[in-house]
């Protein structure tokens, strides 16, 4: 829920940008200035006069409401416990996987086996987890960064590792638009962390790709999964070969 002090937050911001002084306000909401200095660093104040700062704003509760829920710090990586609970049930982490994507309560239902009472179930879920934050009509917004990633040792990645690993190399990657390409080589320590970062502008690229093709028709769109992977390892029959 939004609390008065991310609010009052958002209207300082906003009123800094706007460049509206105190006293500019005061006059305008017909109070003394020491009042609205007052009011604002105590975060004390009614739902009229918050009407009446956004009327001086000229933004509307709605806008305020969504700069507040934009402003709050988004989760790089869940918990152990969080991930737990996402991977205990089957369908709750196809439900993660489908709002990670961004898709609306409608897709989900359309494309797989879920009951709307099923659906709603899991969303409340995932709010519950704080994985996102959920609101009317079945809408929700993520709160994980786009920097997210799961945990290395995590739960999601033993279980991707246990039962999707082989699923997803066994694929032939032979299509016009797949690749599997297996690159070997050894660079410097100062070079490492650069291919590290590109790699990781790839999947916000991609990321971001996704986000944009939403509003696409659903038959203009497929869906891929991009594994990106790197680390220090050497085939372990070929580690056994080598001389002390």
């Amino acid at each position: 829920m939004t609390t008065a002090a991310d609010l009052v937050a958002v209207l300082k911001k906003e009123l800094k940008a706007a460049q509206i002084t105190y006293a500019e306000l005061a006059r305008a909401l017909g109070m003394a200035e020491s009042s609205v200095k007052r009011m604002l660093s105590k975060s004390e104040m009614s739902l009229s006069r918050i009407d009446a700062i956004c009327r001086v704003l000229k933004l509307d509760f709605g806008e305020v409401a969504r700069l507040v829920a934009d402003a709050r710090p988004m989760l790089s990586e869940l918990t152990e416990t969080q991930e737990r609970a996402v991977v205990a049930d089957k369908k709750l982490m196809l439900m993660a996987i489908c709002v990670l994507s961004q898709w609306t309560f409608e897709q989900i239902l359309d494309t797989y086996q879920l009951k709307e009472t099923e659906g709603i179930k899991y969303l409340v879920q995932l709010d519950r987890i704080g994985i996102i934050e959920l609101r009317p009509l079945n809408r929700y917004r993520l709160k994980l960064a786009k920097t997210f990633r799961w945990r290395p040792h995590g739960p999601v990645m033993h279980f991707f590792r246990e039962h999707a690993l082989k699923d997803y190399f066994s694929g032939g990657f032979n299509g016009p638009d797949e690749v599997l390409m297996l690159v070997h080589g050894a660079v410097s320590h100062a070079m490492a962390p650069m291919f590290m970062e590109r790699l990781q502008r790839l999947a916000q690229d991609f990321s971001q790709q996704h986000m944009a093709d939403q509003k696409l028709p659903e038959k203009s769109r497929e869906g891929y999964t991009l594994l990106l992977a790197m680390r220090r390892w050497e085939f372990q029959a070929f580690t056994e070969l080598r001389r002390n």
